[in-house]
């Protein structure tokens, strides 16, 4: 099946595109090896497209702005991928806010392809697998890719290691409190936008902006080289949507700083992909699944340290086997 897969996903076929994204998600052993000889296969047709991570609380307007804004874009002549990032039920594991529910008119648009999955547990509100499915994306022919997240505020920088250009959307009138939002966040962004500034709100947006813009001017620049502006917008009305695609072009016009971005992407992935290889290899070795039990039990009486049990069951651990 590989083979017509990979040749049908790099034809542009959206149903091979669905199908490969199933594929890399899957739990199973033997799913698990056809996805990476696919992925494989088409990473010669990856990297070209810009890649757009957008932030914020739930309510802020996520799906709103991608939508419009999206809707901008595929006007333009481009071919967008939406991969959002939902909560996930806690009993099926599944996705449970239904995104082309909320996004319904960029659902239909046939330049658009928009993916929800689940988040899981895995933090920064990022599914594990969503750097494989922005590589099947580009494969696929799909020049600007937007990876939603939860906007969980906790772990973003897991967002932020995947994408070229992270955007954050806040609410007038609410503080980093109620935002959820921390400071280190507001750092990570190459773009702040106050989004629902309109009518009532606007005075409170103004706020907002100036507040935001008074925190950045004493903390180092996301991308050296680039100023992180705050701006207004309205996703509702469109107004600022423009703008907002505006100084994403002047910003992905910065070939060096997006080729040394993408380099330390690949190292970050590596990084992750290594240590959860080395986990999963630990819990699988016999040996230390039983040193584990004694070194638990101990641990439980107050017998030894946290750092004595590490030692304890780190030697149970082929090596020859990692």
């Amino acid at each position: 099946m590989s083979g017509n897969l990979h040749d049908d996903l790099l034809a542009g076929n959206r149903t091979a595109l669905a199908r490969a994204i199933t594929l890399i998600e899957s739990r199973s052993a033997s799913d698990e090896a056809q996805a990476q000889g696919l992925l494989e296969g088409i990473l010669p047709f990856t990297g070209r497209a810009r890649r757009i991570g957008i932030t914020g609380i739930p309510g802020v307007g996520k799906s709103t702005f991608i939508e419009n804004f999206g809707g901008r874009l595929t006007a333009l002549g481009h071919r967008l991928a939406v991969l959002t990032i939902d909560p996930s039920s806690t009993r099926s594991g599944g996705s449970i806010l239904g995104d082309k529910t909320r996004m319904e008119k960029l659902a239909c648009d046939p330049k658009a392809f928009i993916r929800p999955s689940p988040a899981g547990d895995h933090l920064g509100g990022v599914e594990r697998h969503t750097r494989e499915t922005m590589l099947l994306c580009e494969a696929a022919g799909f020049d600007t890719i937007i990876v939603e997240s939860v906007g969980v505020g906790q772990g973003e920088v897991a967002l932020r290691s995947m994408v070229d250009f992270y955007l954050l959307l806040q609410l007038p009138g609410a503080g980093d409190e109620l935002q959820g939002i921390k400071k280190g966040i507001i750092e990570l962004a190459d773009m702040v936008l106050i989004n629902k500034a309109e009518g009532e709100n606007r005075a409170r947006a103004e706020l907002a902006r100036a507040e935001q813009e008074t925190a950045l001017h004493y903390s180092a620049p996301a991308t050296p080289g680039w100023k992180t502006e705050v701006a207004l917008c309205s996703a509702q009305t469109g107004e600022g949507l423009d703008h907002a695609r505006e100084r994403m072009e002047a910003f992905f016009k910065l070939d060096k700083v997006i080729a040394e971005r993408r380099s330390r992407q690949a190292l970050d992935w590596f990084a992750e992909a290594l240590q959860d290889e080395l986990c999963k290899r630990f819990f699988q070795e016999p040996q230390a699944q039983a040193r584990l039990a004694a070194v638990e039990a101990a641990l439980l009486k107050g017998q030894i340290t946290v750092a004595a049990a590490v030692r304890q069951a780190l030697p149970s651990v082929n090596t020859n086997h990692l």
